[in-house]
């Protein structure tokens, strides 16, 4: 059962066996999701992270990417490489005409090697529990992806079976957890399956005992997204965390794992509250770059403004035609210059990867000006309240130039991991060498990040 958890133990028991890393080693991600370094005062006090506050080795700030939102930063925190290099710019997929596109769900949209790719080819057993990106992932041995049913009619046990838990994990992980979950639409889908998702991690551990494993929970995330930066609301998510961190970690003890075992708790993105929601397409519309119907019907564009919640990505139909590019250029100066249309900055695709290393068939990147959000709808109003039932639109969210807001953070305590080790910065990119180090294994030459050595024990 989980949210009974408690650390009980020598939290430090097995770091005297020896000082290299990986070989006879295990890992154990959690990613909280909007986790920033303001969070870590309550944390710290509370009773299951307090019992090993002082084995831990913590940076201050980590860096995000942009747009810095949840599946570009898990694409670059398990491959070490930015977005244009690994090719995930959203969460959606870029469908021109559509208000809300399915997700990136599946690994095939990450066109780089992952840390799971690293491990499972040195020979170590792998394992993600709704780590984003990952669907049908080959080198996940066992599986749950972070997927929901996508029609009318497919159950949850249809969508996880379909993106890539095997038989055994639906057996030992899935079915006896299932009841747990909720709708999407139901205002309780968190914390219920945040619930799941540390009851699923705590079935792995017990069941596979893997070598490496991944875990992407995130009621801190969309508390935030429900209630502003900081709130009541928030503050319970943390008690949510401290308490299902427990749960893992006795699992790992009740595995016999727990005293080889280095953990890392990270995060992606922090959040920004926000005010309002612009939709840009509306003006695209009415200076002729979209075509509608008499119905207000999306038919044709010319230029077309595609969300990702505090910033957008403008793309072309024909990125070649000067004159639609000059147009669209124009439109978009003119709009920052106003200074009411939300947007700060308008980035050309060339600034966007000379400055970000974001790049991915757009045109230009809008930036907020950090308190409204954008919307891909093409009908007005133009402005538009907020909605808390879109991540997007929250009295918070993210997706915005990452040397913004409140920034995430990260820890890490194991056998492995210097005691009272402190550095003031990182980079999301940095984290996956930094789990294949602790691994004894490295990702491939010429990524962006590099591992965090000053986390580590000397050899």
């Amino acid at each position: 059962m989980t949210g009974t958890g408690s650390i009980s133990g020598n939290a430090g028991a097995g770091a005297d066996r020896g000082a290299f890393y990986g070989k006879g080693r295990r890992v154990i991600v959690i990613s909280e999701d909007a986790l920033i370094r303001e969070d870590l005062e309550t944390l710290k006090k509370m009773p299951n992270f307090q019992r090993i506050w002082d084995r831990t080795a913590r940076v201050d700030a980590m860096r995000s990417v942009y747009p810095s939102v949840t599946y570009p930063c898990h694409a670059s925190m398990a491959t070490g490489v930015y977005p244009d290099r690994h090719g995930v710019i959203n969460n959606e997929q870029a469908r021109v005409g559509e208000l809300s596109s399915k997700w990136m769900h599946f690994r095939e949209s990450v066109k780089a090697r992952t840390v799971f790719d690293v491990a499972k080819a040195a020979g170590l057993t792998t394992a993600g529990v709704f780590w984003p990106v990952s669907g049908l992932d080959p080198s996940i041995d066992w599986l749950v992806d972070e997927y929901w049913p996508q029609a009318a009619g497919e159950s949850y046990r249809d969508c996880f079976a379909a993106s890539g838990s095997s038989g055994d994990v639906m057996r030992a992980v899935v079915e006896p957890n299932l009841h747990m979950l909720r709708s999407r639409e139901d205002p309780l889908f968190h914390p219920a399956v945040d619930r799941f998702i540390h009851a699923c991690a705590c079935a792995t551990i017990r069941a596979f005992r893997p070598e490496l494993l991944m875990v992407h929970p995130a009621n801190v995330d969309a508390y935030r997204h429900q209630t502003g930066v900081f709130s009541e609301q928030v503050t319970q998510g943390l008690y949510e965390i401290d308490m299902w961190f427990g749960d893992i970690v006795k699992a790992a003890q009740d595995a016999g794992v727990y005293d080889d075992t280095n953990f890392f708790i990270v995060s992606d993105h922090g959040q920004m509250n926000i005010e309002r929601t612009i939709a840009p397409n509306v003006l695209f519309a009415e200076n002729g770059l979209i075509t509608l119907d008499k119905d207000q019907n999306f038919v044709d564009y010319a230029a077309y403004s595609q969300a990702c919640a505090l910033s957008a990505q403008v793309f072309l139909k024909d990125p070649s035609d000067a004159a639609v590019y000059e147009k669209t250029h124009a439109l978009l100066r003119h709009m920052c210059d106003e200074g009411i249309y939300g947007i700060s900055r308008v980035y050309t695709a060339e600034e966007a990867l000379r400055e970000e290393h974001l790049s991915g068939g757009f045109s230009f990147v809008l930036e907020t000006d950090g308190y409204t959000a954008f919307s891909n709808d093409w009908k007005r109003p133009l402005v538009r309240p907020l909605d808390i039932t879109d991540y997007r639109f929250g009295r918070a969210t993210h997706g915005y130039q990452p040397d913004k807001g409140p920034q995430p953070t990260m820890f890490a305590f194991g056998p492995d991991i210097e005691p009272g080790a402190a550095l003031e910065k990182g980079s999301i990119v940095d984290l996956a060498p930094t789990f294949a180090h602790a691994l004894g294994l490295s990702m491939p030459d010429g990524i962006d990040g590099r591992p965090l050595l000053g986390l580590f024990r000397s050899p």
